[in-house]
């Protein structure tokens, strides 16, 4: 299992949130609180956007602690909308071209879980994606699968249905192969514009999601804050930073989250 962050609000610098609180991203990627897998050390990236088209991205094979070009650039780009990733890998090798997110034109995508047997799928998996999409892949993980799947069911027009069908195909081709549960996620998706995250899990039980307090209540806590976030923000992540962890929401199991025009909505995930 891996640790993410995706943040949409006012704009900030990335340092932040990655650098600056307690328990942040880096630190997570040496000691997450994540029982199975405390170390994500193999490596990370970062996905931005700006006054450009397309969001930047920088990805490494390094662990994130060990990166001070990491902590350079987070201190310098100020972005309204961005993802981290921290990668711990399953069966992929660690290549820089497997790090998170993944980016297609406009859009950005992350991926925390596994489909399990995917050595057995992959194949298969692979040949529904649409030619149009297939020589954007230049990595090996099933994350980057499922991303370029749920284009193929049309990410780019209505991103629930695009999820829940890449699911409902992942799921029927595991089933094929004897598998009955297969696919733990959560995922961070934008195209610049809006937010969705989404928690699900084979089994009911999806790899843990959490949503930042509000900003009356972060500022309550932590008056140093006024004005730094502007009147709306939100963060969600794998697992809690900074100082008052127990004020983050859960995200419940078999969920989505839309985060657009200063809005936020939780819903049922279904398939």
């Amino acid at each position: 299992m891996c640790r993410w962050l995706a943040y949409y609000g006012a704009p900030i610098l990335m340092s932040d949130l990655l650098v600056t609180p307690e328990h942040n991203l880096i630190q997570q990627s040496l000691k997450a609180n994540a029982p199975r897998t405390p170390t994500n050390g193999d490596g990370f990236g970062l996905g931005w956007y700006s006054k450009q088209p397309h969001p930047g991205l920088f990805r490494s094979i390094r662990p994130a602690w060990n990166d001070t070009n990491l902590q350079d650039l987070a201190g310098h780009i100020e972005s309204p909308l961005f993802m981290a990733h921290v990668r711990a890998t399953s069966l992929a090798t660690i290549q820089e071209t497997n790090c998170h997110p993944f980016r297609y034109k406009n859009w950005l995508f992350m991926h925390n879980g596994q489909i399990e047997g995917f050595q057995h799928m992959k194949r298969e998996l692979l040949l529904k994606i649409d030619p149009k999409y297939f020589n954007n892949i230049s990595g090996t993980t099933d994350s980057e699968i499922m991303f370029h799947l749920a284009l193929t069911f049309g990410l780019e027009n209505d991103v629930n249905d695009a999820i829940s069908l890449m699911v409902q195909e992942v799921e029927t081709t595991a089933r094929k192969h004897g598998i009955a549960q297969c696919l733990w996620m959560t995922l961070a998706i934008s195209d610049g514009n809006n937010l969705w995250a989404f928690r699900y899990g084979s089994n009911g039980k999806g790899p843990t999601l959490y949503i930042s307090p509000d900003i009356d209540e972060l500022v309550k806590l932590n008056p140093e804050l006024k004005g730094h976030f502007g009147d709306f923000a939100v963060c969600i992540v794998s697992e809690p930073i900074g100082k008052h962890t127990e004020l983050w929401r859960q995200i419940p199991e078999q969920s989505k989250v839309l985060v657009e025009d200063s809005s936020l909505l939780v819903s049922k995930f279904e398939i």
